[in-house]
C-alpha cells in the first residue's frame, strides 16, 4: 500500500462532527468507540489505570480531611452557639417579667448565703433533758426524784392537790421515799432498788404487798405503776377528801401503826408545793 493510501485512508476515518451529543445514539455504537473497545490492553492501559485509581484516592482523601475539619467547626461553634440561645432566653424572660403589670409582684429573690459544708452536715441539737427537781424538805435527790414520780401520776390522773400530799405522806412514813426490795422475795432484787425491807411480802415505795392484790413484784418495784394503784384505792374510799391525812392513809394502807402518818404532813406539803 502507498504512502498516499495510508494517508488516505486515516482521512477516511475522520468522520464529519454530524454525530448526535447523546451517548445512546447508535452511531457512537458503531464507531470509533467500538474499534478502540477491541485495541489489546497493555502496559499502557494498565498505567492509564493506575493514574486513575490515584487520583480517585486523592480525592477522597481530601474530601475525607474536609469533612472531618467541618465536624470540627460545627462542634467548635456549637458550644458559643448555646451560650448565646441561652443568654437570649434568660434576657427574653427578664424582658418579660419587668413589663407585667401586675400589682402584687414578690421581692426579687436574693441569692441565699453561702452555708460551709461543715455547718450544714452539722446535726441538729437534741433536746435539753428534762431538770431534776432540787430537793427540799430536808430530802436526796434521789427521794426527791422518788417524790416527782408520786407527784406526776396525780396529776396525770387529775387527782385533787390534797391526794398527792396524803401519797406523799404515805410513802415518806412507809419506805422514807425510797423504792425497797425485799429481803424475803428474792424476785425483787432482780430490779431497781434503793434498800430493801423484810415486812412480809411487802415490796416499793408504798410497801404494797403482791399477796394482797396489788399487784406483780415486777409492777410494785416500778414507782409510777406503784403510784397509780394507790391513788385508785384512794378513790374508791368514801368521803377521804374530807379526811385528815392519816385517815386517808390508813383507810389505803390498813397499816398496824395508823397514826405514823401524821407526822409528815407538813414535808409532805412543802414536797407538792415545790413539784406543781
Amino acid at each position: 500500500m502507498r504512502h498516499d493510501d495510508s494517508v488516505d485512508q486515516k482521512l477516511t476515518r475522520v468522520r464529519p462532527d454530524t454525530r448526535s451529543a447523546d451517548g445512546a445514539s447508535p452511531e457512537r455504537r458503531v464507531g470509533r468507540h467500538r474499534a478502540e473497545d477491541r485495541r489489546p490492553r497493555g502496559r499502557a492501559w494498565h498505567a492509564a489505570t493506575g493514574v486513575r485509581v490515584a487520583l480517585a484516592a486523592g480525592v477522597t482523601c481530601c474530601l475525607g480531611v474536609g469533612a472531618v475539619v467541618g465536624t470540627q467547626a460545627v462542634t467548635g461553634d456549637e458550644e458559643p452557639l448555646r451560650e448565646s440561645l441561652a443568654d437570649r432566653a434568660v434576657s427574653a424572660a427578664e424582658a418579660d417579667r419587668r413589663a407585667s403589670r401586675s400589682y402584687q409582684r414578690g421581692p426579687v429573690p436574693t441569692p441565699s448565703a453561702s452555708v460551709s459544708p461543715s455547718a450544714a452536715a452539722k446535726p441538729t441539737a437534741r433536746p435539753p433533758r428534762p431538770v431534776r427537781p432540787k430537793p427540799v424538805a430536808g430530802l436526796s435527790q434521789r427521794q426527791m426524784d422518788n417524790a416527782k414520780a408520786i407527784v406526776d401520776v396525780g396529776v396525770e390522773l387529775r387527782m385533787p392537790r390534797r391526794a398527792l400530799v396524803v401519797a406523799i405522806a404515805t410513802a415518806m412514813q412507809e419506805s422514807d421515799l425510797r423504792n425497797l426490795a425485799n429481803d424475803r422475795i428474792a424476785e425483787s432484787s432482780r430490779y431497781p432498788h434503793q434498800g430493801s425491807g423484810t415486812d412480809h411480802d411487802s415490796v416499793g415505795l408504798f410497801q404494797q404487798r403482791p399477796s394482797s392484790g396489788w399487784g406483780s413484784v415486777r409492777e410494785l418495784m416500778q414507782p409510777a405503776y406503784a403510784a397509780r394503784v394507790f391513788y385508785r384505792a384512794l378513790r374508791e374510799v368514801s368521803g377521804w377528801e374530807d379526811m385528815s391525812v392519816t385517815a386517808a392513809a390508813q383507810a389505803v394502807q390498813r397499816s398496824a401503826y395508823p397514826g405514823a402518818y401524821a407526822k409528815h404532813e407538813r414535808r409532805a406539803t412543802t414536797v407538792v408545793d415545790a413539784l406543781t
